[in-house]
């Protein structure tokens, strides 16, 4: 497709270019063989009169006016993908398409798992890319790359349109014959024991609700840190370790390790669970299902009680 001169196709093709820096990778990432690449990347000279990639050694840099056209032809990419994902009506049952979701591990196997069974059914042909947090996730999802981030709304993406999923308190979890569980106790008995926290990403963030029970002046034994949610009930089973938990991922794991959760001593505010899209999945109606449908999953507020 051509717009007053310009291969519309070669936006992709510089897209690709600018964030691999090489003629080969991009090639893979589009489909393109290395020469074709290297031609569209000729093109793309001629037409904007600039090097926009200039090889030194084995690397290729981007000049000023290559810097300046990525932001403006990412944009027009998303544009034309939204324009494409809501020309026509959105069909579940027989729509082929494979969603981007950026979310933690925790979302992915309290609320995404079971969906994905349920969308095996009635919705054969869609798919779920799943990624973890990261900087570069919250890239992807400014560049259009990404369908979907789903995070607590403390760490909302400033500049990015995003609505409330679901809501949820936090619950105290440790194995099922932990003394704690044996009636009730206070917040300085539940201090006593050792804790597992949970430091996600590469940037080694806490969790909401450990930062919570911080910011109230209540300072926890921490006698292991987790790079993940999903590892923790591996590293409570046994012990006399707890942990705070989201009451959705508490129920789940109750239900396949030997753990049991209840109500914390202290009223920590609820987790607020956001989904983030980027402006052009405005009007896709195959996201806004997709939101709808996790919604759903998710349900209402829970507050687990001891198992």
């Amino acid at each position: 497709m051509r717009f007053k001169g310009m291969d519309l196709n070669l936006f992709v093709a510089f897209e690709a270019l600018m964030e691999t820096r090489s003629t080969a990778r991009a090639g893979e990432k589009i489909g393109l063989s290395q020469p074709a690449t290297s031609a569209a990347l000729a093109r793309l000279r001629d037409f904007f009169g600039d090097d926009l990639l200039v090889v030194r050694g084995r690397r290729m840099y981007p000049t000023p006016l290559a810097e300046t056209l990525l932001p403006r032809v990412r944009e027009c990419l998303r544009s034309a993908e939204g324009a494409l994902a809501t020309s026509s009506s959105f069909d579940p049952a027989r729509a082929r398409r494979t969603f981007r979701v950026v979310t933690s591990d925790y979302v992915m196997a309290a609320v995404l798992a079971p969906l994905l069974r349920d969308l095996a059914h009635e919705a054969p042909g869609i798919a779920l890319q799943l990624l973890l947090p990261s900087q570069a996730a919250a890239e992807s999802l400014r560049r259009g790359e990404a369908d979907i981030v789903i995070a607590p709304s403390e760490y909302a993406i400033p500049g990015v349109p995003s609505q409330l999923l679901y809501e949820e308190h936090y619950v105290l979890v440790g194995a099922t014959d932990h003394p704690i569980f044996a009636g009730a106790f206070s917040l300085e008995e539940m201090l006593h024991y050792g804790f597992v926290a949970v430091s996600v990403g590469n940037e080694r963030t806490a969790t909401v609700g450990d930062h919570q029970l911080d910011t109230i002046g209540h300072t926890r034994r921490i006698e292991v840190t987790a790079p993940s949610f999903t590892a923790v009930p591996w590293l409570l089973a046994g012990t006399r370790r707890l942990t705070l938990m989201h009451s959705r991922f508490a129920r789940v794991v109750c239900e396949q390790f030997d753990l049991a959760s209840v109500s914390l001593p202290v009223d920590l505010p609820p987790l607020r669970q956001i989904v983030h899209f980027h402006e052009t999945r405005a009007h896709d109606d195959g996201v806004a299902w997709l939101i709808a449908r996790i919604r759903d999953q998710a349900g209402p507020n829970i507050v687990a009680a001891a198992n």
